[in-house]
């Protein structure tokens, strides 16, 4: 039982010291951590463990915030849009948002750092036809009747957004607002470099700082009943102050504009295609939060301490994909795990000593009260993560929250403990070594490297309605036996050979957004290059509306390698007469319904997609295709309407990534013939596994690399280890 201790962190408090120690034993932890409302306990400062202590730099010292106001940090905000039903129109600033948290900064130039746009027109009015009234926060404007309007401010943060998440979740009472400072500008980065030199002085006993994170928070915005009104995970609209907007100025030699980050009231979320004025400043950001951080780390390392970033909170310009994150020079990143595609998020980040995944439910009161249920989330969190380690482990788990309130579940405690012991026997077992891929995939979109696992994501695996069709197939690569990259159109325009080693392409989204391109695709050396691809033998395949676009009579721009179009009103007069239903090896595990129909979850679905002459339509519903394949030159496109994820529609996709990579007779190599089950393959070392991902028992023939089977019964959740 060699593997029965470490690679495991827990959460302590100073109610729970002998607790600590009985859990510490159980699941075999080797490190202990405080949280966000937690002290750790001197008593156990000589545990034995390393201790990692959470470390605030931009909060939890309001003293200094409070005196150095000019210095507290801001986001760019936008009103609602408001008609002019008259030649004056006053607009209200803070109507909608939650008055503790933020204040408007007039104290800085609001003629230059503010905006007031005529979104009927689209143009800016000019800073003389409108003045602000300091007294009720509002601005006044000379407008032209029955246009619309909205005004782009600054304002302070005085109440850190995930203190005030974390005090409304759990109903902290007479709670001191914790006030943002902006490590970025003067005086905030000396006394920022004095005050963690004094933490590491203070607290000897911590082996690891774990940084909650730099200095930049996600766009996290509350209405005036505290409730969410706004979130982006990856928004960069909290990362802005005129000092920071005069040096990005100065760097790219052109004049900022409060719309490059209000963008219409969109933020530039991550479904806007980003402007180039938005790509710049995120590269801005990213190049001094990097050269500011590695400042601090610096100082970690010379006080012979480990510096750890949580993947959260104040993370914005520490992108972790990109080039410049290698050069703050963290030893560690954690992060936490919802899914497959967050587990993915952290376990691949480069240029880490180790990387470390909170697991769920944080040890919290919307989980662990009377009647609720923490064992099953626990279960669905670890099983659906586990498909993901075993392609690309993570170094460490851990939980996070206040562990008294676990406690008061034993089969919760019970539970774990058998998490971490068959955590540690897969990385036993999986690390150090690439699994067996049987292709090579592409991710295609805007955004490429920068946003590897994140696409279609909501922070904790949340979806959005509308887009949980297509999160489905990021979840299904994140544990499927591909080599999976994720790419830009820029990389394919700057350099087109970078699909020369790719089986296959996908391009998956709504049209029109970051994730499918937009008029990328009227870039003729983009459309050539993808073209020529798939005809001398490459693979794509398009979900929901890929490579859409209106324009040069077509929707679908590539409707030539999918074999379908969407109907927008413009082609009504032309009949349709494809609807006939093929058999085909994509669908072949495919259960059939009453009327001889695949029964294939699309979720969201697309409406009013139709297949071209001589495309071969798979499943349609109601005259609607929402599966298709075409052969184009060499190569061959598949079109799915949308894939939620499930064990069916991963098989469905594997299915259609080998037929579309030409690959059909590699099917049965390290493969399951339940799709309930999956085999993962580790050929440098020895080894392979057999998985059975539900809570039921499941029957499988397991097919061998060398294509020989034989018969296996797994228990549910079970998972069994093998010699090549």
């Amino acid at each position: 039982m060699a593997n029965r201790q470490g690679r495991v962190t827990i959460p302590t408090d100073l109610d729970v010291i002998s607790q600590t120690h009985e859990i510490m034993k159980r699941w075999g932890a080797d490190a202990i951590r405080d949280c966000d409302g937690t002290d750790f306990p001197s008593e156990l400062s000589e545990i034995g463990a390393k201790v990692y202590s959470t470390y605030y730099t931009t909060r939890k010292d309001n003293e200094w915030a409070l005196a150095n106001p000019d210095e507290i940090q801001q986001m760019y905000l936008m009103t609602p849009f408001h008609t002019a039903s008259s030649a004056e129109l006053s607009i209200p600033l803070m109507k909608g948002l939650y008055p503790d948290m933020l204040k408007v900064n007039d104290r800085d130039d609001i003629t230059r750092w503010w905006e007031v746009m005529d979104r009927t027109s689209g143009e800016v009015v000019p800073t003389a036809q409108w003045s602000y009234d300091p007294a009720t926060e509002s601005v006044t404007i000379e407008a032209v009747p029955y246009h619309d309007y909205t005004v782009s401010f600054l304002a302070y943060i005085m109440w850190d957004p995930v203190h005030m998440y974390n005090s409304v979740v759990n109903d902290w009472k007479d709670v001191e607002h914790q006030v943002t400072f902006d490590v970025r500008q003067p005086k905030t980065h000396k006394f920022t470099m004095e005050r963690i030199r004094k933490f590491i002085e203070e607290h000897p006993y911590v082996n690891v700082i774990r940084f909650t994170t730099f200095f930049h928070q996600f766009t996290l915005i509350f209405d005036e009943l505290a409730r969410e009104k706004y979130v982006d995970w990856y928004g960069y609209s909290a990362s802005v102050s005129p000092y920071i907007l005069e040096q990005f100025e100065q760097e790219v030699g052109y004049t900022f504009r409060p719309e490059f980050i209000i963008d219409q009231g969109y933020f530039n979320n991550m479904y806007r295609i980003p402007s180039k004025e938005f790509r710049d400043f995120q590269a801005f950001q990213r190049r001094e939060v990097a050269k500011l951080a590695k400042e601090m780390v610096d100082i970690v390392h010379e006080c012979g301490k480990e510096a750890m970033m949580f993947l959260g909170d104040h993370w914005i310009g520490t992108e972790p994909f990109m080039e410049e994150f290698a050069s703050i020079g963290l030893d560690a990143v954690v992060g936490s795990v919802g899914n497959g595609s967050t587990l993915r998020l952290i376990s691949d980040i480069p240029g880490v000593k180790y990387t470390e995944g909170r697991f769920l439910p944080y040890f919290f009161p919307d989980t662990f009260h009377e009647g609720g249920d923490p064992v099953r989330e626990a279960k669905v969190n670890w099983v659906t993560a586990r498909r993901a380690i075993l392609r690309k482990p993570i170094d460490r788990i851990g939980y996070g929250g206040y562990l008294k309130l676990a406690l008061d579940f034993p089969e919760f405690v019970d539970y774990v403990e058998s998490v971490c012991d068959e955590f540690r026997t897969l990385y036993d077992n999986v690390q150090g070594t690439t699994p067996y891929c049987v292709k090579t995939v592409a991710v295609l979109n805007c955004w490429g490297k920068m946003r590897a696992w994140g696409n279609h994501m909501v922070h904790h695996a949340l979806y959005y309605k509308p887009n949980y069709s297509y999160a489905g197939i990021i979840e299904t690569l994140s544990g499927a036996p591909f080599d999976v990259r994720f790419i830009s159109f820029e990389d394919i325009k700057q350099n087109p050979s970078i699909l020369g080693d790719i089986d296959v392409i996908l391009n998956v989204g709504d049209g029109d957004t970051a994730y499918t391109g937009g008029d990328w695709w009227l870039d003729s050396d983009i459309a050539i290059a993808i073209k020529k691809f798939v005809h001398e033998g490459g693979g794509f395949i398009g979900v929901g509306e890929p490579a859409a676009h209106q324009a040069n009579g077509r929707y679908f721009q590539l409707t030539n390698i999918l074999g379908v179009e969407q109907e927008r009103g413009f082609t009504l007069g032309y009949d349709k007469y494809n609807w006939t239903e093929h058999d085909h090896f994509i669908t072949t595990d495919c259960k059939i319904d009453d009327q001889g129909h695949k029964l294939i979850d699309f979720g969201e679905g697309k409406k009013n997609v139709f297949a071209l002459e001589g495309t071969t339509v798979l499943r349609h519903i109601d005259k609607e295709v929402q599966l298709a394949i075409n052969e184009f030159g060499r190569g061959r496109g598949v079109y799915i309407s949308g894939l939620p994820y499930s064990f069916e529609n991963s098989r469905l996709l594997y299915r259609a990534i080998l037929w579309s990579a030409h690959g059909e007779d590699e099917l049965h190599c390290w493969f399951s013939d339940n799709y309930n089950v999956e085999v993962h393959a580790y050929v440098k070392n020895g080894k392979y596994c057999v998985v059975n991902n539900t809570y039921e028992p499941q029957q499988t023939t397991v097919y061998r690399g060398d294509g020989s089977s034989f018969e296996l019964q797994l228990d549910a959740n079970e998972i069994k280890w093998y010699e090549i």
